[in-house]
């Protein structure tokens, strides 16, 4: 019998989790996280997840959830066994992270609310979500929120249209250029794509939730349940939010940086909380040449960019750009990251309870 405390009470590091999606991307994971530079059907990279992928016809249990590095051990398996140790006194985890890098214009979508899917989809969990740029290729860009007002009937009329037009859903949308380090707040029912070239690290709530009423992902043809999932077309359209819409919907959706301590050594910047309207909590931590008491768990930590170390006392481990783990509520306090030549860490946290 696997020995799970031995995992939950230090920092929790997890084999690679590449997730098969219809389109096509992942060659900028190569100077990210040091895979091969092509693109394939793995675009997107789920990071310390305990959230099942929706992919059709899937036979894997647990297809996206991550896997303890050099065990058979899953995490939601570890969450199960050891709740108190990695938990504390939540429920769950109530969050999911991804880096995803698409070749192709995504199809035109919206994530439901909180209300939406407890009406419809039996799920108190939304998908509120926010995405950090990371890196891009020529003429990258994003669509976010419909450009002019529309109505649900014109809308639902140009669904259809997709069926041989293949890029008139764009047209309704802000289009928006967008370069390494831009940071936007989706919240649940804005109409949004990821536009081609576009390495993102996704923070969002924890459900794989998605109405693309798009009738193609670039060649491939979606069919009815990818499109709308176990919903109608009426009920999955009321999924977007036809009242966000002109570019101070783009506005309101960028996050700037707000500096909220810096000693010289270490600055620490929030780029969304509770209070953004997020579902999370995302800091950004820059040790130049110092140390990071690691304060909050459970917590998903991220290396950005740069090296350095992840230390307590009788533990010491090299971490370096890519690299990412969970620190359980049972470690809170007792870690430290430490940098001479510089580090860039992202603390994503869950809601406060």
């Amino acid at each position: 019998m696997a020995d799970y405390k031995t995992y939950a009470t230090k920092p929790i590091f997890f084999e690679r989790n590449r997730v098969g999606r219809v389109y096509t991307g992942g060659k900028l994971f190569a100077d990210f996280l040091g895979d091969e530079p092509v693109d394939g059907f793995l675009p997107e990279e789920w990071v310390a997840s305990s959230v099942r992928a929706m992919n059709k016809g899937s036979t894997d249990p647990r297809e996206g959830v991550s896997k303890i590095e050099g065990t058979d051990i899953y995490l939601d398996e570890l969450i199960e066994n050891c709740p108190r140790e990695i938990l504390g006194t939540r429920k769950s985890l109530d969050l999911l992270v991804k880096y995803l890098d698409s070749a192709v214009r995504l199809p035109v979508q919206a994530h439901p609310d909180k209300a939406f899917s407890r009406k419809y989809l039996n799920s108190n969990y939304g998908k509120t979500e926010m995405w950090v740029i990371l890196a891009t290729r020529p003429d990258a860009k994003i669509f976010y929120g419909f450009n002019r007002k529309i109505s649900i009937e014109e809308f639902s009329d140009a669904v259809e249209r997709s069926l041989t037009d293949k890029n008139c859903l764009a047209t309704y949308l802000n289009e928006v250029p967008v370069k390494a380090g831009d940071v936007f707040l989706i919240p649940g029912k804005v109409a949004h794509a990821i536009g081609a070239g576009c390495l993102i690290l996704e923070v969002q709530e924890p459900s794989d939730f998605i109405v693309q009423p798009e009738y193609w992902c670039e060649d491939y043809k979606l069919d009815r349940q990818q499109m709308y999932m176990d919903l109608t077309k009426e009920v999955a359209m009321g999924c977007f939010d036809y009242d966000s819409y002109g570019m101070q919907v783009v506005e309101r959706g960028r996050m700037l940086p707000v500096v909220v301590s810096d000693d010289g050594k270490v600055r620490s910047e929030k780029l969304v909380n509770e209070e953004d309207g997020g579902c999370f909590s995302l800091y950004l931590h820059t040790i130049k040449d110092g140390e990071k008491t690691l304060d909050n768990g459970p917590a998903v930590y991220i290396v950005s960019s740069g090296e350095g170390v992840i230390c307590a006392d009788g533990y010491s481990r090299k971490i370096t750009k890519g690299n990412y783990f969970l620190l359980p509520a049972s470690c809170k306090g007792a870690y430290k990251v430490c940098s001479e030549s510089g580090l860039e860490l992202m603390e994503c946290l869950p809601p406060r309870e």
